[in-house]
């Protein structure tokens, strides 16, 4: 660590080397506020007055005696005290002070940057040279970057007198991009007074944390919350051996020949064989994949533990207890939250984490959620859940053998039987499918439980998971592209990142706990949310922070969130809405083919009484269009009064649906695009005071205009203030299906409902043709 080695070098008097290890360290720390960043500091004043950099040594000085730790604050009094300022600076430390200011600017050290390129433009004689205006328009970019618009603002009018055309011409450009960034941090600084107080008390009362329990390894009751670990297992393992072996003896008392039994053989030894050596090499490929993609860094417990010294006990008492070798424990440099586990055996574990977890969680909210992660390492959940993959690539390798078979030529009989078997293998296929993504879901309930048993905390957890998807939503407000990590660990991730947004709005405004337990409710009394589940690898949030609930009541904690409260506002829910519409949401989601097949039969009956067989085409395409048409009334009902809101309050309804658009209009602020990695994505984020959604765009064209579009119009539009008119939907994620955007330069049309409407029509319009022909 450059920390240590920078401590040490100074220790022993290598001051040069001191400087070099602990301003890396400086540089690179994310944890500006830490003891251990207040101590690297101190030491590397302590470094540059060795090394005869005094300046520096009083800069830093001078900047830690407004540090907020009276501790800190007092020793850089005391240090300065013996630091007489020399207001002589020489030409080379003028030079060495305007590089380095420089450096720190393209390494985004923001602040450094500003203390050096001020202590330079203080120290200057000649405001007018070459050399002092670049330096000035570098100040100008850190002050913008670090937020300080008003000093930006102030040097940027003093550049514009500047006897260079270039710089002055910059300088005009620079302060009206500004002053419009000014105007916009106001605007969001502006919201009503009584909405920012209630904000204010409200995080008050949210910070207060419920408690926990002293000792660990209390026993805690699951029923009601998840199936048995073993049962699930098992019983998912039995069946998907089961479908295996039924099809494999079909396969083989239904062919006369030896060969195709063979080459079935063949496929599922090397599907045995490959899946074995993906297994132990897996690990391995991941390891490189993490260095390559995310910049993974392996760390020690000793790191760990200064950032989160509860979580160093945990991992060294869980490994200690359960006689399993310490993982290999890896840091993402990522402001998104999340932590996950990957592996072959317990004993050759990773368990790896992004700094944001540092950043938003606290200390013990961080070692729930390595308790979590060394849960599944305690389970074998890899082991288990590759062997079940496992199962369903060979049923899926069945099913497209016997597909091949039945198409081949020969006896028909044995056709027959092969085209059966292929269909029973992609319903068992399809089958055990399901019962992995099942399987998956309850090991989260389990390792949920295994972090409550082993930390004494599942309030700890369950603020973990409402933190993590907080910080994901902040985070994605401030980057244009959508996170690759988040993207690409999503269903090794804690929590399912698409399903952040609601969770982590809820969160960001909400006055009290009981507030961010109202997004719940879709969660848990939704039947779309148990719909949706079932396509998952995670269950949802509302469903985890309900079980962990459970666990603090049997502990006699109070609880964090009043899940209680939440739940007796769902019993009082209209469930005749609530369920009619999904049921008639189901039906609807097929509208096109149980239009074709009531018109088949009304067509079958007539073209037989009429004996021309057109009628049948006629009717299957009366139907067919009938079915578009009605599906899009219900998905696309009309928007020309559509009320305004904002996000947090769609969050909060829980009677949204994927199918039923809700037409709403909202202000705010486009800030990236939201497809992660694809530089051309025409769908966007959309963010108010209030939270932040996805918004789709459709154009007229299809994919061909949605490729231009992003390639053409959305660079422009974002960071543009919008006005914005669609259709709100809720599934895993909410999002908006845009219908207009206006902003102050252009106005942009969505047509989502246009090629139904054009299907709809054309096959009702054909099927009056069609007879005539």
């Amino acid at each position: 660590m450059s920390l240590q080695n920078g401590l040490k070098a100074l220790k022993q008097g290598r001051y040069s080397e001191a400087v070099e290890l602990l301003e890396e360290f400086c540089q690179t720390s994310s944890r500006q506020h830490s003891q251990e960043y207040a101590e690297a500091q101190m030491a590397l004043a302590r470094a540059y007055q060795g090394n005869g950099q005094r300046d520096r040594a009083i800069a830093l000085c001078r900047e830690l005696a407004k540090n907020k730790h009276p501790k800190v604050s007092n020793w850089a009094k005391q240090a300065l005290s013996s630091l007489p300022a020399d207001q002589s600076h020489t030409p080379q430390q003028l030079k060495e002070l305007r590089e380095a200011g420089h450096q720190a600017l393209k390494q985004k050290n923001y602040p450094e940057a500003i203390r050096l390129l001020e202590e330079y433009s203080d120290n200057i004689s000649e405001s007018q040279s070459s050399e002092s205006q670049q330096a000035q328009m570098w100040l100008v970019q850190a002050y913008r970057e670090n937020r300080q618009l008003e000093k930006a603002i102030s040097l940027c009018q003093q550049l514009t007198t500047s006897q260079d055309m270039l710089v002055q011409q910059w300088a005009e450009q620079a302060l009206s991009s500004l002053n419009t960034a000014q105007k916009k941090q106001a605007k969001a600084a502006s919201i009503s007074e009584e909405t920012e107080t209630e904000a204010k008390v409200g995080q008050a009362k949210f910070r207060h944390k419920a408690g926990r329990v002293a000792q660990t390894g209390i026993r805690l009751a699951m029923k009601g919350v998840a199936g048995s670990l073993a049962v699930a297992s098992s019983v998912t393992i039995s069946l998907l051996f089961g479908m295996v072996l039924v099809l494999c003896l079909s396969l083989c008392l239904i062919l006369n020949s030896n060969n195709p039994g063979f080459g079935l053989i063949v496929a599922v030894a090397i599907a045995l064989i490959f899946n074995a050596a993906a297994f132990f090499i897996s690990p391995l490929i991941m390891d490189l994949t993490q260095s390559w993609l995310y910049k993974t860094r392996w760390v020690n417990l000793a790191e760990v533990g200064r950032y989160s010294p509860e979580t160093a006990e945990v991992i060294e008492r869980v490994c200690r207890e359960k006689n399993i070798k310490q993982p290999r424990l890896g840091v993402i440099d990522d402001q998104n939250p999340t932590a996950f586990t990957y592996g072959s055996l317990p004993n050759s574990a990773r368990l790896v984490v992004s700094q944001g977890l540092f950043t938003y969680l606290d200390d013990d909210e961080i070692a729930a959620v390595y308790a979590h992660e060394l849960g599944h390492i305690v389970h074998w959940d890899f082991a288990v859940m590759t062997l079940a993959a496992t199962l369903v690539q060979i049923t899926y390798l069945i099913y497209t053998f016997a597909r091949n078979l039945s198409r081949r030529g020969g006896d028909s009989k044995a056709k027959d039987a092969a085209q059966t078997a292929a269909i029973a293998a992609y319903v068992f296929y399809l089958v055990g499918t399901y019962l992995v993504l099942y399987l998956s879901r309850t090991r989260e309930y389990y390792a949920d439980h295994f972090a409550a048993e082993t930390t004494g905390n599942p309030n700890g957890l369950s603020r973990a998971l409402v933190k993590i998807a907080y910080g994901i939503v902040e985070e994605g407000q401030r980057s244009e592209e959508p996170s690759k990590l988040i993207e690409g660990t999503r269903a090794l991730g804690i929590s399912d990142a698409k399903a952040a947004v609601s969770t982590g709005t809820a969160y960001r405004i909400a006055s009290q706990s009981q507030k961010v337990g109202r997004v719940f409710l879709w969660d848990i009394f939704n039947p779309w949310g148990w719909w949706m589940e079932l396509n998952s690898t995670h269950p949802l949030t509302g469903k985890r922070v309900r079980a962990l609930t459970t666990y603090a009541e049997q502990m006699g904690l109070d609880t964090e969130f009043d899940m209680a409260a939440v739940v007796r506002e769902g019993n009082k829910l209209n469930k005749k809405k609530l369920y009619g519409n999904f049921f008639q949401d189901i039906l609807l989601f097929n509208a096109q083919l149980i239009g074709a097949v009531v018109g088949f039969i009304l067509g079958l009956i007539l073209s037989v009484a009429s004996e021309n067989g057109a009628v049948l085409f006629s009717f299957i395409l009366f139907g067919f269009g009938v079915g578009t048409l009605v599906k899009a009334a219900v998905m696309y009902p009309d928007f020309k009064r559509s009320p305004e809101s904002d996000i947090f309050t769609l969050m909060c309804d829980p009677y949204a649906s994927p199918l039923r658009g809700r037409p709403v209009k909202l202000e705010g602020e486009l800030i990236g695009r939201g497809d992660a990695g694809y530089q051309f994505g025409s769908d966007l984020k959309l963010k108010d005071p209030t939270g932040m959604i996805y918004t789709r765009y459709a154009s007229r064209f299809g994919s061909l205009g949605n490729f231009l579009f992003g390639w053409a119009q959305v660079k422009k539009l974002i960071g543009s203030e919008v006005s914005a008119v669609g259709w709100f939907r809720r599934g895993i994620a909410p999002w908006l299906d845009l219908i207009e955007l206006d902003s102050n330069s252009t106005t942009v049309k969505s047509y989502h409902r246009f090629w139904s409407l054009i299907v709809g029509a054309g096959s009702l319009i054909l099927g009056f043709v069609l007879p005539m022909l």
